[in-house]
Formats: C-alpha cells, structure tokens, sequence
C-alpha cells in the first residue's frame, strides 16, 4: 500500500515542492532587495535630461548659470534633476538640503572633481577627500589658519594690500581683478611660507600662473595646448617645492606657517606626511587663495563705487581708525592691526557679509551620491552629482527680502540658519575664511582712505573666469588722494 501511494502523490508533491521553493525564493529576494524595492517605488526628482550625452551643458554655457538654475527652480521646485557636465545631477537649493548634503548626511556624499583638474593640483590635496585623511589634513590646515595664527599675519597682511594698491596711482586704466589676484597670491604665500625668498617666489608665481591658465582650458595632452603646458608647469612647481622642503628639512626649521604644520605633524602610526602630499596640499591652498578671494575684493570695489552713499559710510569708519594710527605716531601703511578689523569695522563688516551674498563667489560645489539615498520622497541614485545652490539660496527673497539690492544693513540681524554659506558648510567649509576676510577688510581699508577711483566703461554684466567677476575684470583708474593738512 506504501508503494502505491508514492506513485499516486507524487506529482501533486512535486507541485507542493515547487510551490514552496519558489514562494521561499521570493520572500528571500523581497528580504534581500528591501532597500532596492523601496527606491523603485520613489520617484526622481522633477527636471529635464536634456538631450544624449550632452544634456542640457548647451543651454548651460549659453547663457548666465544663474538664470539657468533660477529658471529650473522657479519650473521645478527647489530639488530638480539636469544632466551637465556629462553627468546626471540632482540640484538643491534650499537650506535643509545644503545641510542634508554637507553636513548631517554628508557622510553619503563625496567631493568629487574632473580627473583633469585633480592632476594639475595634486590627487592628495585636501578638498579631494573624505574620512580620516581628510579629517587629519583639515586639522592641520585650519592649526595653520586659526584666529591665532592669523592674528600674527595682519600686519604683514596690511603691509602687502599698501604696497599692491600703489602700483594703481597715476590715473591709467587697470583691470581690477587681475591686480587683486596678485595681492591675493602674496597673502597665500605669506600663509603657507612666512617671509619667502624673493627668488622661490618668483618662480612659484610665474609657474603657478601657467598651471591656472591651464586648469579651465580643455583637457588635451596634444604639445602646445594651455592643459599640456600646465602639466609642464605643474612638475616644475613639484620641483620649486621639493626644494623649498629641503631646504626646511635640512635647516631642521619649526615654523608655524602652514607649510611647518605639514611638515612637522605625525599620525597616530609615528608617520609624517610624504613631499608629495605636502606639495599637493600647498598647491591647493594657493589655488583656494587666489581667485575666490580675489573675485570677491572685485566686487567689493565695484558695489562700493555704484553705491556712493554705503562708500562715504566705509569711508568715514576706516578714516576714524586712520586718524587713531596717525595720532599714535605709528606708521599708517602698515600697522593697521587685527583688533582694529575684528572690533573697529562694524559696518564695513557688513559691507563684506552683504557683497559676498550678492557675488556668491562660489555658486554651487559638487558632491557625488556614494549611495542610493533618499531625500524628501525623491531617489538621488547612486553615482550622480549632487549640487547645493548656494547663489540661488542666497538671492532666495524668502530668505532675503528684495535679494538683487545691495543692502549692508540687512546683516544686522544675522541670517537664518544655512542661508548664508559663502564658504560653504560642514567639514568640506573653506578653513581659510577668516584669512580671506582679514584680506578684504584691510584691502578695503588702504583702497578707501588713499585713494578714488571711476571704473571705465559702461559695460555691465558678469563673466566667469571660472569664478563670477564684473565684466572685463573692472576695468578702471585710481588716483591717489592727496592727505588733508
């Protein structure tokens, strides 16, 4: 009886069976793609892919950047997806995602950068990572930029705006942005170097300008081409430092210029960091020294000349702090000192904070999904770019009533939290802003106590080199003042 009851039931176990291990199967790849599941079910954020392959980079470049993610944002709302760059991109411009993104989740998104561009810094300069080396990195960097080390410059600093702003007497025409760049590249050496040979100096700056003209350039290796010269010129700056870094190693020197802290600091291994990294790392400081802040002053210089009235304000304040140095017998072209810009500049403060809003220098930065992730019931999908707006945030008149009117007195109640991020925010925040601002303040200082100035032409507008700056670097003429007896 047992034998004939195998033959009878099996094909109705044989379908049991099946049933069973496929309904196990499912249960198990349901389990196993929970997080997969979840995601097809949430939908990407609203926006346009543009055409193949090249997106919407064609409506990008053709016109201002700005317009174009303000006209995304007014369409879609402030998360949207574009394709630029060759890569899908997911844009962000309120202040919870900039925060989302940079600081309470950035652990989710990566910097990332062209490989192009990573070659002619340096691949182990500090903004191109995350995690323990990075956090190592920006330690010792913001060591060499902290409120004390600073402090020790601002005479120096002062020093250097006063000679830079006399090349500029005589009345002839010069572009503003390219005089500044020089002024902000002598204060980044002076950060990373202290007092630096004039002949090491001249040979960084002459090479460090070859590598910049290259950086934006399109990225050939062909003979002859900007990317291909910048290369030349970025080994030889290997070299120029290589020497530098000698010639410390070998005086056994204990600086704490920014260079010193590179140099001298050990992990938790007993291990120093490689010429290599110290040298990416120092060309990286540069490359942040130069353009942004030099970008900024740009715009300070312009916002004051078209707003009269804010002038003769900053004018008034900085000539109080004048008379004070003069009255004290001290040298007024160079004792100009960092109590006096923390605590003696209120308003001129305020000019700052209000033209860095307007500039928004840095417009955007670039972070990468390292995970699926979702935010706000949109999937940014792994591998995509993702990109806090800064500029659109800061011009947002929910945030800053009547945005596009240059107004320093809106800076007397401070802004609402993560609207206004002109050095970014989180771990990846500029450390050297406080630097940047002690340059503004005292070029502002030396500019508007000794000299006037017109810019020339009525060309308006903004280019972007790569960094927004008025429109042919501010062409204008500069006279120095004749002091009143």
């Amino acid at each position: 009886m047992a034998y004939g009851f195998i033959p009878n039931t099996l094909p109705l176990l044989i379908i049991l069976l099946t049933l069973f291990i496929t309904c196990l199967l499912i249960k198990l790849a349901r389990r196993r793609s929970d997080s997969d599941v979840s995601h097809i079910r949430l939908k990407l954020p609203p926006g346009s892919m543009g055409w193949p392959l090249i997106g919407e980079t064609l409506q990008l470049y053709s016109q201002d950047p700005t317009r174009f993610f303000s006209n995304k944002q007014k369409r879609h709302g402030e998360i949207f997806k574009t394709h630029i760059l060759g890569c899908p991109c997911v844009m962000l411009a309120s202040p919870d995602a900039a925060r989302f993104v940079l600081v309470t989740q950035s652990h989710l998104f990566k910097p990332t950068y062209p490989k192009s561009k990573e070659r002619l810094i340096g691949p182990s300069a500090l903004f191109f990572h995350q995690g323990d080396y990075h956090a190592r990195l920006r330690q010792l960097v913001q060591r060499a930029l902290s409120l004390d080390a600073i402090r020790s410059l601002a005479g120096d600093v002062s020093a250097l705006a006063a000679s830079a702003l006399e090349s500029w007497d005589g009345g002839h025409v010069i572009n503003t942005f390219e005089e500044l760049k020089k002024l902000s590249f002598e204060v980044g050496i002076l950060a990373v170097f202290g007092h630096l040979e004039a002949h090491y100096r001249i040979e960084l700056k002459k090479n460090y300008g070859i590598v910049e003209k290259g950086y934006n350039s399109f990225p050939t290796t062909m003979p002859g081409t900007p990317y291909k010269r910048a290369l030349t010129a970025r080994r030889k700056l290997s070299e120029i430092l290589g020497d530098i870094i000698s010639e410390r190693k070998e005086k056994k020197l204990l600086e704490n210029d920014m260079l010193g802290c590179l140099l001298n600091s050990k992990d938790y291994k007993g291990q120093l960091l490689t010429d290599e990294q110290v040298a990416d790392n120092i060309i990286g400081a540069l490359f942040a020294a130069q353009d942004t802040t030099a970008s900024a002053m740009t715009w300070i210089v312009k916002y004051l000349h078209d707003n009269p009235k804010l002038l003769d304000a900053v004018k008034a304040e900085q000539k109080a702090i004048q008379e004070v140095n003069e009255r004290d017998g001290t040298n007024s072209e160079s004792t100009l000192t960092w109590s006096q810009t923390r605590h003696n500049m209120p308003f001129t403060h305020k000019v700052v904070s209000e033209s860095l809003r307007m500039a928004s220098i840095i417009a955007f930065t670039f972070r990468e999904a390292v995970a699926d992730v979702e935010y706000k019931g949109y999937l940014i999908p792994k591998g995509w770019k993702v990109m806090p707006l800064f500029r659109n945030i800061h011009h947002n008149p929910e945030y800053f009533s009547d945005p596009h009117k240059f107004d320093p007195s809106r800076f007397e109640v401070a802004p609402k939290p993560n609207t206004f991020m002109p050095f970014g925010n989180g771990v990846h925040a500029c450390p050297g802003n406080e630097l940047a601002k002690l340059e503004m303040l005292t070029m502002i200082h030396h500019l508007v106590t000794k000299f006037r100035w017109e810019v020339v032409g009525s060309e308006s507008g903004t280019q972007n080199c790569p960094f927004p700056v008025p429109m042919n670097g501010l062409p204008a003429r500069y006279w120095k003042q004749v002091p009143s007896s």
